[in-house]
């Protein structure tokens, strides 16, 4: 049993090797763009913004508007008639 776990041995060496050299180009990457994106970004935006040269940020600008903020009539917000809809205020006992 051992003798047949022991061939494997260089496919696990191989395979050690491709993970580690896989992950130190992941590392090198990280550091790279830490240095040349992130810190770059912050001191030029985040220090315009700081000292006042630029609108201060606001989230809502980012955040995801839903219909009706953007100005769409939904229709199924305010039905008219009788159907059968889920939030009517009926003497129904359903939902």
């Amino acid at each position: 049993m051992l003798l047949l776990l022991s061939s494997f041995w260089p496919g696990y060496q191989f395979f050690w090797f491709v993970f580690f050299v896989f992950m130190l180009l992941v590392g090198f990457w990280c550091i790279i763009m830490f240095f040349g994106v992130v810190i770059p970004m912050w001191l030029t935006s985040g220090l315009k913004e700081y000292f006042g040269k630029t609108a201060p940020f606001d989230p809502e600008d980012v955040r995801r508007k839903t219909v009706v903020e953007q100005g769409a009539e939904v229709i199924y917000s305010n039905p008219k008639g009788n159907g059968p809809f889920i939030h009517s205020h009926d003497s129904h006992g359903h939902h």
